[in-house]
């Protein structure tokens, strides 16, 4: 006789951690893993005394299930969701509904949640923030898809979300992929706030000499300001954790990191709907450059390292810092929203930006206190269309502008890489001007490639070609934009 609320299939961390909080909250999970056993450590350890379902087959688990079915998927985003879903159909009735909770490509959700439609399954594609604490404390929850699904997962959800003010850090995202781009998008800004906090802890150790207690001290003050965020309470932690040797920790971790694709995939999106998404791809680019350990080693002995010396003010550097590195989380965070607004263009998402920042509030990595900002600039002005453009995020960059110029040229002049704050100033300066050298650009497109241009004293629309070499004659290439 069906018994369960909700089923769930993979039980590594993140599954675990997510049934315990579901149970937590009063409802009744079924669970099944592909390998016994796991179920059965988890069983006998994290899930004992709890209401737990143990499932030993996926008809098994299916046939615990009040109707209509609602079953999470907490496994390896590509393949492995296919199979499972393959597995699943058939045991299935219309109307039932599955949840992909993992950190799936926002295509590959697309194409399922069409292709499970057609059978008579609602689909949804969600979005899980918050690595294990999250999972079984409060996770930021961004679930998308069939929208009819969403009243009957809204309360197992909402209730195992992290809650700020008393709201949930779960909302409807939008139809189709949109719980996932999002999902995507808030993992690229995660990059971007990693790379940037990473270059400062480098700018403080290699160019003013400061030791792992000095710099924690740094982060925990920083924490306590505009700059107060998970990432930034995280790192005064690693600065302050000792090896058993008495040690710092951090110095003794191999500098070569790892991705898992969902950075890329933002940088990927950014470059096919035309978004300049510059600093969250520096960030990506950064932990590519990081990999080639042994060609960095072999380089820095053959070509050599600057020999410059700091010999400033170390306590405005600091505040310098601090404010380079607010102006850039600012630009990290504009660049990932024009990003989300170009998608639901593209996709026909009716994306609402202010939910959005409210779900990134509490329980995912990027949780940081000017989110609440976030919130309140697009409530005062739905349509608008860059966060720059908002007054306090405009007064906010401005009053960071000269402390950002002086941190970049000293990282320049120490030869310490900053790409992410460079990149970021770089937007800034771009984004602002009202002329930039793009005519030469059109120029030389047309010079070699007839590819025409418009002028400033003509109507936008209007394309010229110029026989630039007196023998190429007035014939225009055909105009069209990628």
């Amino acid at each position: 006789m069906p018994n369960a609320d909700i089923g769930l299939i993979g039980l590594a961390v993140m599954g675990q951690n997510l049934v315990l909080n579901m149970n937590d909250h009063g409802y009744r999970v079924a669970v099944y893993n592909r390998s016994r056993e796991k179920t059965d450590a988890f069983l006998d350890g994290p899930a004992r005394d709890t209401r737990v379902i143990d499932t030993s087959a996926l008809e098994e688990l299916v046939s615990c299930l009040h109707p209509p079915r609602k079953i999470m998927l907490m496994v390896r985003a590509g393949n492995a969701v296919d199979s499972v879903i393959a597995q699943l159909l058939p045991l299935l009735d219309q109307g039932d509904i599955i949840i992909d909770g993992g950190n799936s490509r926002f295509t590959d959700t697309e194409r399922r949640m069409s292709e499970l439609s057609q059978q008579g399954i609602r689909y949804l594609g969600c979005g899980i923030s918050g690595g294990e604490e999250g999972a079984r404390h409060g996770p930021s929850v961004m679930p998308g898809g069939d929208r009819t699904a969403w009243p009957e997962v809204q309360p197992i959800l909402q209730a195992i979300a992290a809650k700020v003010d008393g709201e949930p850090c779960c909302q409807w995202v939008g139809e189709g992929g949109a719980g996932h781009y999002v999902k995507m998008v808030h993992n690229g800004i995660e990059y971007g706030d990693m790379q940037l906090i990473s270059e400062a802890y480098h700018l403080m150790k290699s160019g003013l000499g400061m030791e792992a207690d000095e710099m924690q001290e740094v982060l925990s003050e920083w924490n306590k300001g505009a700059l107060d965020s998970y990432l930034v309470e995280i790192t005064a932690v690693i600065l302050g954790t000792r090896d058993s040797d008495g040690e710092p920790l951090l110095e003794k971790i191999l500098d070569s990191a790892g991705q898992k694709g969902t950075g890329k995939w933002t940088g990927i999106s950014a470059l096919e709907l035309g978004i300049p998404l510059t600093l969250i791809g520096e960030a990506v680019f950064a932990r590519c450059l990081s990999a080639l350990k042994d060609q960095r080693m072999r380089a820095e002995e053959m070509l050599g390292r600057p020999q410059v010396r700091f010999d400033g003010d170390r306590q405005q550097t600091i505040s310098d810092l601090q404010d380079a590195l607010y102006a850039s989380k600012i630009i990290s965070y504009a660049q990932g929203y024009m990003l989300m607004q170009e998608a639901a263009k593209e996709y026909g998402w009716n994306l609402s930006y202010g939910d959005i920042a409210l779900m990134w509030r509490g329980g995912c990595i990027i949780r940081s206190r000017f989110l609440g900002n976030i919130k309140e600039a697009f409530d005062a002005a739905p349509d608008l269309e860059n966060l720059l453009l908002d007054d306090f995020f405009s007064r906010a960059v401005q009053q960071a502008d000269n402390g950002w110029r002086r941190t970049a040229v000293l990282g320049i002049e120490l030869g310490i890489p900053l790409p992410a704050f460079t990149s970021a100033l770089s937007f800034f300066d771009g984004y602002r001007s009202g002329r930039l050298p793009a005519n030469m650009l059109q120029a030389q497109r047309d010079y070699f490639g007839a590819h025409t241009y418009e002028r400033i004293d003509r109507p936008r629309g209007e394309h010229f070609h110029t026989d630039w070499t007196g023998e190429s004659g007035d014939t225009a290439s055909t105009k069209y934009d990628v």
